[in-house]
């Protein structure tokens, strides 16, 4: 192989694997959806299924949408936050609002998912061998989800609230113009109240998302990745997200002028053996344990920890690693700020920062 093929080789095995991964990896079909949203929830290692009661319900819990009331009004929710260094950016908008009926609400949650800047060198040498850098442009893979939200509560016996709740959802993934994908999914969740007590579950993609991929490369990238060693992908491919089941218990209890909320989360996964605390095929248990601390409805402080994954050590034995989490909230008038520092829980000790906005819009009182 010549120099300049293997110039070429290294140069885009970057561009190759990220293309090639996102086709195969089948287990971990939009696993962007399984990252969270809100600095609130990562500061709590994601444990919020039981108790979340705010417009990122509409990712976790569609349920818990009904616990905000007509008075609430519109709620709007954002979130930025940065990985691996800042190479992935994270983001996430958010709506909700009552229906006429203040039993109801809708809301409609849209995130990104997204690598920028990648450079795209498959134009790089010209016909003659030479090398023209002008010719590197840059794309983007970024993955994109539309939720649309549905929550009511059902009357129950006094002292007990029951909610519902439903998710339709759109997964738009694009990597260039190479490939892009479009994909389908209905979540529905619950939330039971007795007292301090809450429980709630979701299940996630209960019909099975089915994302359809369809891959384009001219003819003149073809003979640059073939004569580089790298394989064309299929042109049409299926890729399977299976179903998961999220369950949670919350109990509050107070002390003076603060609230505690501890709560216990279990994720449940059904696409085979995953590298989980409980590791099953096709069942694994991922759980995870979250603490709100409240004072006065004005400061909150969390702490968290989920994910833990079995990793080796030199001498062949075994260790635990996971993903610990703080953060802290203030409520500002109308305005929640929300901010959390999390690790990736992959054992490299690379933390993120994540910062949420809440803002709440009530209606006017009539005189």
């Amino acid at each position: 192989m010549t120099q300049r093929f293997i110039h070429l080789k290294h140069s885009l095995l970057f561009a190759s694997l990220l293309i090639f991964s996102t086709l195969t990896a089948q287990k971990y079909s939009n696993e962007f959806l399984s990252i969270g949203i809100g600095a609130k929830a990562q500061a709590l290692g994601n444990a919020v299924v039981a108790s979340v009661d705010d417009v990122t319900a509409g990712y976790w819990n569609p349920a818990g949408l009904a616990n905000l009331g007509p008075d609430n009004g519109l709620q709007i929710g954002a979130m930025h936050s940065e990985w691996f260094a800042g190479v992935g950016k994270f983001d996430y908008l958010g709506f909700t609002l009552p229906f006429s009926n203040s039993d109801r609400r809708i809301g409609l949650s849209l995130i990104r998912f997204g690598i920028d800047d990648i450079p795209n060198t498959l134009s790089l040498y010209e016909d003659d061998g030479t090398v023209n850098y002008d010719n590197i442009v840059s794309f983007s893979a970024a993955d994109y989800a539309f939720i649309t939200s549905y929550a009511q509560r059902l009357k129950a016996k006094e002292g007990r609230e029951l909610l519902i709740g439903a998710n339709f959802k759109v997964v738009r993934r694009v990597i260039g113009s190479f490939a892009n994908s479009w994909g389908f999914g209905v979540d529905l969740g619950a939330q039971y109240a007795v007292g301090r007590l809450r429980i709630g579950a979701t299940a996630r993609d209960i019909t099975t998302t089915f994302n359809a991929w369809h891959v384009t490369f001219t003819e003149k990238e073809k003979d640059v990745l073939l004569a580089t060693g790298n394989e064309l992908p299929d042109i049409n491919s299926l890729e399977i997200t299976k179903p998961q089941l999220l369950l949670g218990a919350a109990y509050t209890f107070d002390i003076k002028k603060f609230s505690f909320t501890p709560e216990f989360n279990l994720l449940a996964t059904t696409d085979g053996r995953r590298n989980t605390l409980v590791s099953g095929d096709p069942v694994s248990v991922d759980p995870s344990l979250g603490m709100e601390v409240n004072y006065n409805s004005f400061l909150f402080l969390r702490a968290g920890i989920s994910q833990f994954q079995k990793e080796k050590n030199f001498d062949g034995s075994d260790y635990y690693i996971s993903r610990p989490a703080l953060g802290i909230g203030l409520q500002l008038y109308s305005l929640r700020v929300d901010y959390a520092y999390t690790n990736l829980g992959d054992g490299q000790n690379r933390y993120s920062h994540v910062i949420s906005l809440q803002l709440d819009l009530k209606p006017k009182k009539q005189g």
